[in-house]
C-alpha cells in the first residue's frame, strides 16, 4: 500500500505500459484517473476497479483536455498527488529526407506537447498544496541515437531535458520531476512494429527475449509500471530531475552477445605487445 490516500492521472491508461501502472497503481491504494482517446477499453477498463477509477476521453495534443483530466482528479477525489505523462505513439517513420513535416509535427506534438500540457496543469494543482510527483515517459532514444525514428528521438531527448528544467524549478514547491527511459517492451504497440498484430503480445516477448542482455527476459509493461511506483511513493522521495532506466543495461553498453574482451588474453600493450 504504498500510494495509500494518493491519487493519480495517468494518460494513455487504456492499455500497454499505462494499463498496467494503473493496476499498480491501484493495487498499493491508490484511486486514479485514467486518460485515454480510445473511450471504450478506457471505460470498460476503468469500470474493473469501481470507484477507485474514474475515466475521461484524452486527447493529449489538446491542452484543454489534459487540464480537464487533471480537474477531474481534483473534483472526483479531491487531490493530485501524482501526474504520469504516459501517452505516446510510435510516430513518424523514415530518413530524414522524406519525413513528411505533418506526421513530424504530430509526433512531436503527442510526445512532447502532451508532456508539456502534463507537467503545467499538474503543476497548476500541485503547487498550492506543497507536494506531489511528476513522471513523463522518455525512452532509451531519448538518451542514445540510432534506436528509435527521428521524431520520436527529437522528443524523447526532450522529454529529458524538460524533466531537469521542470524538476529544477517545482522542487521548491515540494514537487517532484521525474522520467522513465523504457527499452522496447512488450506492449501492444511494440507487438504491432514487431509481429504486425497488436494483440501477438506472446510473440512479441519471445522477440523481445532473444535480444535481451538479461538472457531469455523481454521487458515488460509491469516493468515501467514498478519504476513508476517507485517514482510515485514517497520511497523516491528524495529522487528529482532523475532518468530511470528500465532497459536491462541497454544504455550502458549491454548486449544479447557480451561485450568485447569478455574471455581473459594477456594484456595489451604499446607497440603490438602482450603481458606483464
Amino acid at each position: 500500500m504504498r500510494l495509500q490516500g494518493k491519487v493519480a492521472v495517468i494518460t494513455g491508461g487504456a492499455s500497454g505500459i499505462g494499463a498496467a501502472s494503473v493496476s499498480r497503481f491501484i493495487q498499493e491504494g491508490a484511486r486514479v484517473v485514467i486518460g485515454d482517446i480510445q473511450r471504450g477499453p478506457g471505460e470498460a477498463f476503468a469500470a474493473q476497479f469501481g470507484d477507485k477509477a474514474a475515466f475521461a476521453v484524452c486527447d493529449v495534443t489538446k491542452e484543454e483536455q489534459v487540464a480537464a483530466l487533471v480537474d477531474l482528479a481534483v473534483s472526483h477525489f479531491g487531490q493530485l498527488d501524482i501526474m504520469f505523462n504516459n501517452a505516446g505513439i510510435v510516430g513518424a517513420v523514415g530518413p530524414v529526407d522524406t519525413t513528411p513535416g505533418p506526421e513530424w509535427n504530430l509526433t512531436i506534438d503527442i510526445l512532447l506537447n502532451g508532456v508539456f500540457y502534463g507537467m503545467k496543469h499538474a503543476a497548476r494543482v500541485m503547487k498550492p498544496r506543497g507536494t506531489g510527483s511528476i513522471i513523463s515517459m522518455a525512452s532509451t532514444a531519448g538518451l542514445m541515437g540510432g534506436l528509435g525514428p527521428h521524431a520520436y528521438a527529437a522528443a524523447k531527448h526532450a522529454v529529458v531535458g524538460l524533466t531537469k528544467n521542470v524538476g529544477a524549478e517545482l522542487c521548491r514547491f515540494g514537487i517532484r520531476v521525474n522520467a522513465i527511459a523504457a527499452a522496447s517492451m512488450a506492449t501492444p504497440m511494440v507487438a504491432a512494429v514487431l509481429t504486425g498484430d497488436p494483440g501477438n503480445i506472446e510473440e512479441a516477448k519471445r522477440i523481445l527475449a532473444g535480444a535481451s542482455p538479461l538472457r531469455d527476459r523481454p521487458g515488460l509493461a509491469e516493468d515501467v509500471a514498478n519504476a513508476a511506483l517507485w517514482l510515485a511513493s514517497d520511497e523516491s522521495g528524495y529522487t528529482n530531475g532523475h532518468t530511470l532506466t528500465t532497459d536491462a543495461g541497454i544504455t550502458v553498453g549491454a548486449t544479447a552477445t557480451g561485450p568485447n574482451f569478455a574471455e581473459y588474453a594477456p594484456m595489451i600493450r604499446e607497440a603490438g605487445r602482450t603481458g606483464l
